[in-house]
């Protein structure tokens, strides 16, 4: 398990620099999509954490292949509404990752990335809300670090 925990660490590193070094100075989409691929990734570990405690508590038989199965399987084993809330802010990240997107105000202060949803409506990503996302799952990593060793 502490495998995971600091390769979850070395997501949230990863995602801290393209926030706080490479935005700062390449203003573009691709920046802001890679840093939500970084977090995607680094719940992908702290799930597989949760599933890893669950099937050392013997909780579980095996740990699902996929990542949305495994999400899956941690929502559908324990109820509890904090960690519910974590699982479901990962899937709308991957939501977001999959989605259509187009460019606005590319390499200027404002750069932000139009998401389109399912029901043709726009969602835009601009750097503040980047920073929530990356808030967000450096509290979702923590708190499985501290409840699921």
């Amino acid at each position: 398990m502490l495998e995971h925990d600091s390769d979850a660490r070395q997501e949230l590193r990863r995602a801290d620099h393209l926030l706080y070094v490479t935005l700062k100075y390449t203003k573009t989409t691709d920046v802001i999509k890679n840093a939500i691929r970084r977090l995607i990734n680094a719940c992908d570990y702290a799930i597989l954490n949760v599933l890893e405690y669950l099937k050392e508590k013997k909780k579980i038989k095996e740990v699902p292949l996929t990542p949305l199965a495994r999400a899956e399987e941690v929502k559908k084993r324990l109820k509890k509404a904090e960690l519910i809330d974590f699982i479901n802010f990962y899937l709308d990240l991957k939501k977001i990752d999959k989605a259509e997107y187009t460019k606005k105000e590319e390499f200027k202060k404002n750069v932000r990335l139009i998401v389109m949803n399912e029901e043709e409506e726009s969602y835009e990503i601009n750097i503040v809300k980047l920073y929530e996302f990356y808030e967000r799952t450096v509290e979702f990593v923590r708190y499985v670090e501290e409840n699921y060793k």
